[in-house]
C-alpha cells in the first residue's frame, strides 16, 4: 500500500472524534464558503449542546448554511463565540444582536491578522480526495484557508470527493494533517443571480471600457457578473480575482479568457474563492489553468499593479456627492464587508492602463430610494475613499472622478443618479457649497 494511504487510515476517523481535539477556549478558524465542513461543524455543535465545549471562538469569512445550521444555532450561543471577518445572510441578523462580531477588515490582511495577531489552535475546512502523493487541495475556498491550516496547531480535514483539485498554492499534505473525516455530500450551489434589466445597460457600458488583453476582477454580487456576456467579442482576456464564478468560467470555455497576453501568470486563471454550480466545479477540477491563492497574494495592491490592462469591477450600495463610497451598511445595520474592494480599487488604478469601477444600480427599494444621496447614511462605512475611486457606473451613465475638482465629481454622480431625484441633489449639492 501507498505510504501515503497507510497514514491517510490512520489518521481517518469519524466526526465526533476528530472535533474531540477542540478545547475549551480554543481559536478555531474553518474553511469558508462553499469549503464549510459541515460534519465537523455540526460536530462541534453537538458537543456544545452537550455541554461538552465553552468558550470556544470561531472565526470565518462570509459564513454560509453550514455555519447556519450548526454553530450559528440560537441554543449554544453562550459556549460558541463566532466572529467574521464579512458578513452574509446567514449571520447579519445575528451580528445585529451581538451573537457574530465582525471584524473590520480588508481582505489581503486576514492572513497577517492569523499570524501575527491570534493563535490558531484549529483549522477544519473541506479538501479534495488526497492524491497519489499525499496532498490535498483546498479547492473553492484558500483566501483565509491555507494560511490558517500552515498555522493551526491541530488541522482536521473533511474530504469530499465532489470539492475539485485545484492547483496554486492550494494544498495541504497528509504529513501535516490530524485526523481526517470523509463526508462525501454535494457541495452548495450558488448559481448567478437572475439579470435584472439596468444589468444589460450597465454591462455594455463597462465593456465599452474593457479592452483586449484586460485582466478581469469581478466582485460579489449580480452586477460584476453582469457584465460577462458583454464581453464576448472581446479577445485573449485574463483572471486576477477575489471571486471566480459561472460568468468567468463561460468566457473561457469560448475562448475570450485565455490568460495569453498576461503579465503575471501568463495563461493561468488566479483567484483565491470560487462559486457557481457543479458544471462550475467540474470545470476547475483537475484544470492546470487554474491557480488559487490565498488573500495576502492575490488582494495585494502590489501584486495586482502588476497586471498590465488590470480591470476592476466591484459594487457598492451608496455614493455620495463627495464621491465616497459605502458598500457595507444598509439601513443602518452592518450588511456585508469591505472585503477585498479597496485592495483592487487601488491595485486596479495603479496597473499600467488600469481601471477601478465601481457599480450600483441608481434605486432601490423598487425606485423609492436614491443610492445616489447628499451624506452617506447614518453609521454607514466608507468602503472606498473619496479620493481613491475611479470610475463610477450606473444605468445611467459610466464617469471618470479622477482628476475632477469637487464640483465637477459632484455634478458627474448627480448624472448617474434616477432623473425623479436629481434636482433636490443639485440643491444639496448648492447648500453643502460643493457646486
Amino acid at each position: 500500500m501507498n505510504i501515503y494511504l497507510e497514514e491517510y487510515h490512520r489518521k481517518l476517523t469519524s466526526p465526533e472524534k476528530a472535533v474531540q481535539r477542540i478545547h475549551n477556549g480554543d481559536n478555531v478558524v474553518h474553511g469558508v464558503t462553499f469549503a464549510e465542513p459541515p460534519a465537523l461543524l455540526h460536530a462541534i455543535a453537538k458537543r456544545a449542546r452537550a455541554g461538552d465545549l465553552s468558550k470556544v471562538f470561531i472565526y470565518s469569512f462570509n459564513p454560509q448554511q453550514h455555519a447556519a445550521e450548526s454553530y450559528l444555532a440560537l441554543d449554544i450561543q453562550d459556549s460558541i463565540f463566532a466572529r467574521s471577518w464579512f458578513l452574509g445572510p446567514s449571520a447579519r441578523r445575528l451580528a445585529a444582536v451581538g451573537l457574530v462580531q465582525f471584524i473590520p477588515s480588508s481582505l489581503h490582511q486576514v492572513p497577517k491578522f492569523l499570524r501575527e495577531n491570534m493563535t490558531v489552535d484549529v483549522c477544519v475546512t473541506t479538501v479534495s480526495p488526497m492524491d497519489k502523493a499525499g496532498f490535498f487541495s483546498f479547492g473553492t475556498a484558500n483566501d483565509l484557508t491555507s494560511t490558517a491550516a500552515s498555522l493551526a496547531k491541530t488541522l482536521i480535514v473533511e474530504v469530499n470527493k465532489n470539492m475539485p483539485r485545484v492547483f496554486g498554492n492550494a494544498m495541504a499534505h497528509i504529513s501535516e494533517v490530524d485526523a481526517v473525516v470523509e463526508n462525501h455530500v454535494p457541495l452548495m450551489q450558488q448559481p448567478p443571480p437572475e439579470a435584472k434589466e439596468q444589468d444589460a445597460v450597465i454591462g455594455r457600458l463597462i465593456s465599452e471600457i474593457v479592452p483586449d488583453n484586460a485582466v478581469l476582477q469581478l466582485g460579489i454580487g449580480t452586477l460584476p457578473n453582469a457584465i460577462c456576456p458583454f464581453l464576448e467579442n472581446h479577445k485573449d482576456l485574463g483572471v486576477h480575482s477575489e471571486l471566480f464564478g459561472p460568468g468567468m468560467k463561460d468566457l473561457i470555455v469560448k475562448g475570450v479568457i485565455t490568460g495569453r497576453k498576461k503579465t503575471l501568470h501568463p495563461r493561468k486563471h488566479v483567484f483565491s474563492v470560487a462559486y457557481g454550480t457543479d458544471d462550475t466545479f467540474a470545470f476547475m477540477d483537475d484544470n492546470p489553468s487554474m491557480a488559487s491563492y490565498p488573500s495576502d497574494y492575490v488582494m495585494d495592491p502590489k501584486i495586482i499593479a502588476q497586471n498590465d490592462n488590470m480591470v476592476s469591477v466591484n459594487s457598492i450600495i451608496q455614493v455620495d456627492l463627495t464621491g465616497q463610497c459605502n458598500a457595507e451598511y444598509l439601513s443602518g445595520q452592518m450588511y456585508s464587508g469591505t472585503g477585498g474592494q479597496l485592495d483592487f480599487v487601488r491595485g486596479a488604478y495603479a496597473a499600467k492602463n488600469g481601471k477601478s469601477i465601481l457599480t450600483f444600480y441608481s434605486t432601490a427599494m423598487s425606485g423609492k430610494v436614491s443610492r445616489v444621496v447628499p451624506f452617506l447614511d447614518k453609521n454607514a462605512a466608507v468602503s472606498t475613499p473619496r479620493m481613491d475611486v475611479q470610475y463610477l457606473c450606473t444605468e445611467y451613465g459610466l464617469v471618470n472622478l479622477k482628476n475632477k475638482s469637487e464640483d465637477e465629481r459632484a455634478l458627474a454622480i448627480i448624472d448617474l443618479a434616477h432623473p425623479d431625484f436629481r434636482e433636490d441633489l443639485i440643491r444639496c449639492a448648492e447648500e453643502m457649497r460643493i457646486v
